[in-house]
C-alpha cells in the first residue's frame, strides 16, 4: 500500500481562497441577475495591462527562440545573470544595499518560495507566525510537518502565533523577556492582510531578537514597491544585522502586474547562518541553491526578459503609473468606508484596506452581507487567522471605475 502524507490532513477545511470561489459561485447560480453587477475585491490580482515596456522585451524574446541562433533552451535555475544583475543593482545597490549577483535567486513566484524555502530547514525549529497573516505561510508547515493538530479555535501546536493588532500597528512585537525562543520567524511587510508597514524601529527590534537567539527570519517584502512613507524600510537588510539574519522574498506579481505571468525571487546571504544537531553553523546559501538547481529548472526565458525590462527608464515609469492606480483606488475605497462609518486601517503602504466588521458581525458573515446586499467580494479577515475575525479585507486591485462605484456602494447601499 502507498501512504499518504497524513500532515495534510490536519489542515483545516479549504484553502482561504477556493471557498471564497465555492461562495461565490454558489451565489452566481443562485442569483444570476445580481451576479451581473458583481465587483471583485477579494483575491489580490492585478487588473491593469502589463508594462509596454515588458511586452515589448517579451515580444523580442519569442522571435529570438524562434531563431535558431538566437535560441535558448533550459536556462540556469537560478536565473539568466542579466536579470539577476538588474535585480541587485536597481532593487538593492541603488539603495546602498550589500546584495550580490549570485544572492538572487529567481523563481516563479513568491508564494511557491516562502512554502520551498521549508526543504532547507530541519524539523523542530520553533515556529514565529503573525496572525492574521497570509495563509501560505501556516498551511505549508502544517504540510511539512511542523505542527501538531489544530484545537477548536483552528490554530496548530508548534506554532507561536504572534498577534498583529491595532494597539501593535498590526505588526507584530518581539516576544517578551523569558518567553521561549523563536527559530524561524515570519514577517510580511507591508502586511497582507492588514496593510500595516513596519517601522525601522519595529524591524530592528527583530532583528536585533533574530540575532541574539540564532533565528532566521523569513521576510515577505512582496508589496514594497506600495510603500509611501519615506521612513519605513522597504528591505530588512536596511537594518544592520539583517544580512546576518533574514532571508527575503520579492515579487514582480504585484510590482509589475505579473500575476499571471509569474517571477519572483528569493534573496539568500552568503553570510546567513543556520546551525546543525551537533552545534555546527553552515550557510543556508548553498543549500538553497542546491534545493533550486534539484527541484525548479528556472523560470521561463521570455519571462525574465520581460522582468528585466521593468528596471528600463520607460519600465520603471509604467511601473510607477500602476502603482499609483492602486493606491489610488485605495484612497477612494478608504474613505468611502470612512464615509460608511466603518473604522479602517491600511491603504497608504499597501493595496489591501483592513476594516472592522460593523455590529459585532463575525468575518465570514459580513462577506455574506457584502456579497448578498452590495454584491462585491471581499476577504473574510477569519481566513488569514483567529486575530482576523471581525475584521474583512478590501483589495484596490481593480479598476478605477470599480473602485468608484464600490465606493459607491458602501456608502449608499450598506
Amino acid at each position: 500500500m502507498a501512504y499518504l502524507n497524513e500532515n495534510y490532513l490536519k489542515l483545516k477545511a479549504g484553502y482561504l481562497f477556493p471557498e471564497i470561489g465555492r461562495r461565490v459561485s454558489a451565489f452566481t447560480a443562485a442569483q444570476p441577475e445580481a451576479a451581473r453587477r458583481l465587483i471583485r475585491c477579494g483575491i489580490g490580482d492585478v487588473t491593469e495591462a502589463l508594462p509596454a515596456a515588458s511586452r515589448a522585451a517579451m515580444h523580442a524574446a519569442v522571435d529570438e527562440l524562434g531563431d535558431r541562433t538566437t535560441f535558448k533552451g533550459y536556462g540556469p535555475e537560478q536565473g539568466y545573470d542579466f536579470l539577476r544583475t538588474a535585480i541587485a543593482e536597481n532593487m538593492f545597490r541603488a539603495r546602498g544595499l550589500e546584495v550580490a549577483d549570485d544572492e538572487i535567486f529567481v523563481s516563479d513566484g513568491s508564494k511557491c518560495d516562502t512554502g520551498n524555502i521549508l526543504d532547507i530547514f530541519g524539523t523542530g525549529n520553533r515556529l514565529g507566525i503573525p496572525d492574521p497573516v497570509y495563509p501560505v505561510y501556516v498551511d505549508t508547515n502544517v504540510m511539512a510537518g511542523n505542527t501538531g493538530e489544530a484545537d477548536a479555535a483552528g490554530a496548530y501546536a508548534g506554532i507561536g502565533y504572534l498577534p498583529c493588532h491595532e494597539g501593535n500597528g498590526f505588526m507584530p512585537d518581539v516576544p517578551a523577556a523569558g518567553e521561549p525562543p523563536l527559530d524561524l520567524i515570519y514577517l510580511c511587510s507591508p502586511n497582507n492582510p492588514t496593510g500595516a508597514a513596519v517601522t525601522r524601529e519595529k524591524l530592528q527590534a527583530w532583528v536585533e531578537y533574530a540575532l541574539r537567539h540564532g533565528s532566521v527570519i523569513l521576510f515577505d517584502a512582496a508589496y514594497e514597491a506600495f510603500i509611501t512613507d519615506p521612513a519605513i524600510p522597504r528591505s530588512i537588510y536596511e537594518i544592520p544585522g539583517g544580512r546576518e539574519c533574514a532571508i527575503e522574498f520579492r515579487s514582480f506579481s504585484k510590482h509589475g502586474g505579473f500575476t499571471g505571468v509569474r517571477c519572483a525571487f528569493t534573496v539568500v546571504p552568503k553570510s546567513l547562518m543556520a546551525g546543525t544537531r551537533d552545534g555546527r553553523k553552515l550557510p543556508l546559501h548553498p543549500l538553497w541553491s542546491r534545493r533550486m538547481t534539484t527541484k525548479f529548472n528556472g523560470a521561463s526565458y521570455i519571462v525574465q526578459r520581460g522582468a528585466a525590462a521593468l528596471f528600463s527608464e520607460a519600465g520603471k515609469a509604467e511601473v510607477a503609473t500602476l502603482i499609483d492606480h492602486y493606491l489610488g483606488n485605495a484612497a477612494v475605497l478608504r474613505e468611502a468606508a470612512r464615509d460608511a462609518g466603518l473604522t479602517s486601517f491600511g491603504g497608504t503602504d499597501a493595496p489591501y484596506i483592513w476594516v472592522k466588521t460593523p455590529g459585532g458581525l463575525g468575518s465570514w458573515e459580513f462577506f455574506d452581507v457584502m456579497l448578498n446586499k452590495l454584491n462585491v467580494v471581499v476577504t473574510p479577515g477569519a481566513g488569514f487567522g483567529a486575530a482576523g475575525e471581525g475584521f474583512f479585507r478590501i483589495s484596490a486591485f481593480n479598476s478605477r471605475a470599480n473602485a468608484i462605484e464600490v465606493g459607491r456602494r458602501l456608502r449608499e447601499e450598506l
